[in-house]
């Protein structure tokens, strides 16, 4: 058993008779009588006590005595003094009578004579000096012999923690002639020790109501969330500020460049020799067509005007190209190529094509997209495209899906209109009566790999196909086309946009051979050639789109983040896209350039813009759901600035 070392701590009533039965055996008490040096007297109590089965320390037992005979002198004088009414505050008042009732009574002034004597005394033969427990047991003698309480009655009792001691009256020396003042009485005991012992100060304290409390908390609560939601839009208008200035300022030197590079231009083109007598007219630059074998590192490049092009034109041409009629350039110096100036030419493209928004046009005129997609087991794809499509601009998406995702989907956003026919009997027929209200179809985002499904969007591509209106395949989509390539073949408004893997899984069925990893450029042109001149985005560090005759990359910032559901937000906001840059090109502009690459760059470019900010907000932990976030803000920065 682990003893309990602490002073006089949870005593039960058994274990207190028991060691009151102890304390009063005849031999104890005649020990402690007359004895100041009583340890080993509670060292032969504990002994006992221990041989009872309750394991105690002396000390402990000590203590606990002392604290039971305060008790009962406590007691003892309340009965004195108040006819007995006191009696309750010593449980064990009958058998500390029984005990120190046969006590021999001690005369309390030779008490405190012999205890003065031994200070006295000194030196060895008073030995080390009265130890605390002896000093403490003189006290409680001189307490039994006289029947009166040394504590004044407004003293707080405390029944288990001992309390400060009596201290023994001292010797006061006053010339060569020695006196001893010893008190009289209990009550001048009482007064002198409550002189010396200072009375703590009781701590003031105000009473606030809870009510009142929680109120300025919550006050203080709404206060910080004000300052800090202030701060941040401080802080996000400031970072606003920041990227206009830094555009703004490319902008700048793009335009110093283009004015130093046309004065070059002229000046090299004045010093030529017998310059032509009749200067011809400036004509339109068209775009060169690259043949597929075209050696590396100069496939999809465009034909560079000659110096006598430049010197006949108008400067004011050369300074500010129209923008559907530009020459888009790509060179290449030591393996390196330069994009800036080409994004900025299809950037002003893309701008042309994006429709206004006044108030005389009527819902679904921007655009209605149709994406065929959606299974049980993948539901979040076709939502993320569906969504990017309203995001970018279009003013209604329908989602043709299976039936047991049509609830998973509908949950997330009550802006789609879900279609749960996908795997119906009867699916191509019901999806074929909203093929007319549709201006593009994206076909793939969460699609599933099943043999009904695939059968079902294979035949709906052939309908779409026939009503002439954009399409644009990805993921599973693209596993349908490498098992069928001419479901797609040759359709000029078809739109391809495989990452690596399924570019590569594409190439290989169509070629029969490895794909030349080290030369991207010249493997996307061969497919796209393969694949009948359709337009093709491969995805990647730089998105490439090629039509089979040229080559445009995409280098708007992205970020190092790749998470699922990047690529549908890519198709579903092509799918806006190109229904805007075939409808712009019916009306007559952007001619000079394909409208299903416009529609491609301008996608890409927003998708990796929507990484970029999403990126500098959430780091690491971005998703697909915050890119779509910054759809609004990535589009106005793009083409709306």
């Amino acid at each position: 058993m682990q003893v309990n070392t602490t002073r006089g701590f949870l005593w039960s009533d058994v274990e207190t008779r028991t060691l009151l039965n102890i304390w009063g055996e005849q031999d104890i008490q005649a020990a402690l009588d007359g004895n100041f040096r009583n340890s080993f007297v509670y060292r032969d109590v504990s002994r006992r006590l221990g041989a009872t089965g309750f394991e105690r320390t002396p000390e402990q037992c000590r203590v606990r005595i002392k604290s039971l005979k305060r008790q009962y002198l406590l007691a003892k004088e309340g009965n004195l003094r108040n006819n007995g009414q006191y009696h309750k505050i010593c449980k064990f008042y009958d058998t500390m009578e029984r005990i120190l009732s046969n006590r021999p009574a001690l005369d309390p002034q030779e008490f405190i004579d012999s205890v003065a004597g031994g200070e006295e005394a000194g030196g060895e033969e008073a030995g080390e000096g009265l130890e605390e427990e002896d000093a403490e047991d003189a006290q409680d003698a001189y307490s039994e012999s006289t029947g009166e309480c040394p504590y004044p009655a407004e003293t707080e009792v405390k029944l288990e923690y001992p309390t400060i001691p009596i201290p023994i009256p001292v010797k006061v020396t006053v010339g060569i002639n020695s006196t001893s003042v010893r008190p009289h009485n209990s009550s001048q005991l009482a007064s002198n020790l409550s002189a010396r012992i200072p009375k703590r100060q009781k701590k003031r304290r105000t009473n606030f109501p809870m009510e009142k409390l929680m109120e300025q908390f919550l006050e203080q609560s709404v206060h910080a969330e004000d300052n800090f939601y202030r701060m941040e839009e401080q802080r996000l208008q400031a970072e606003d500020t920041r990227r206009e200035t830094e555009h703004t300022r490319e902008l700048h030197m793009l335009q110093m460049l283009g004015q130093m590079f046309s004065s070059i231009s002229s000046t090299r083109a004045g010093s030529a020799a017998e310059p032509p007598k009749t200067a011809p007219p400036a004509r339109a630059p068209v775009f060169s067509s690259a043949s597929p074998s075209c050696k590396q590192g100069q496939s999809g490049h465009f034909k560079r005007p000659s110096a006598q092009t430049d010197c006949c034109a108008p400067k004011s041409q050369l300074l500010n190209p129209d923008p559907q009629a530009i020459v888009f350039e790509r060179y290449y110096s030591s393996g390196s190529t330069s994009h800036r100036g080409m994004d900025e030419d299809f950037l002003s493209l893309v701008k042309s094509i994006v429709p206004p928004l006044t108030s005389k046009k009527h819902k679904g005129q921007d655009g209605r997209i149709g994406i065929i997609g959606g299974c049980q087991d993948y539901t979040g794809a076709p939502y993320f495209a569906a969504i990017s499509a309203l995001k970018a601009g279009a003013d209604l998406s329908h989602v043709f899906c299976t039936k047991d995702a049509a609830s998973v989907i509908k949950s997330f956003s009550p802006e789609l209109i879900v279609h749960p026919v996908l795997d119906s009997p009867n699916a191509v027929e019901e999806i074929d009566k909203w093929l007319p209200r549709l201006h593009a179809l994206v076909v793939g985002p969460g699609l599933g790999r099943e043999v009904a499904l695939l059968k079902t969007a294979k035949e709906v591509i052939e309908k779409s196909k026939t009503r002439d209106i954009p399409i644009i395949i990805d993921a599973d989509g693209l596993w349908l086309v490498t098992q069928q390539p001419s479901v797609i073949h040759g359709y000029h408004k078809g739109i391809l946009t495989p990452n690596f893997m399924e570019f590569t899984r594409l190439y290989e069925a169509l070629h029969h051979e490895p794909m030349d990893i080290s030369d991207r450029q010249r493997s996307v042109t061969q497919l796209s050639v393969a694949m009948g001149n359709i337009t093709m985005v491969l995805k990647g560090e730089q998105d490439l789109i090629t039509d089979g005759g040229k080559v445009i990359t995409c280098s708007v910032e992205g970020s190092g983040r790749r998470c699922g559901g990047q690529g549908d937000v890519l198709s579903g906001s092509l799918g806006v896209f190109a229904h805007w840059a075939h409808a712009a090109s019916a009306a007559g502009v952007g001619r000079s350039a394909n409208p299903s690459m416009v529609a491609a760059f301008g996608a890409c470019s927003l998708t990796r813009q929507c990484n970029n900010q999403a990126f500098q907000r959430h780091g690491r932990s971005t998703t697909t759901t915050d890119m779509i976030q910054e759809i609004g803000s990535a589009f106005k920065k793009l083409f709306e600035s």
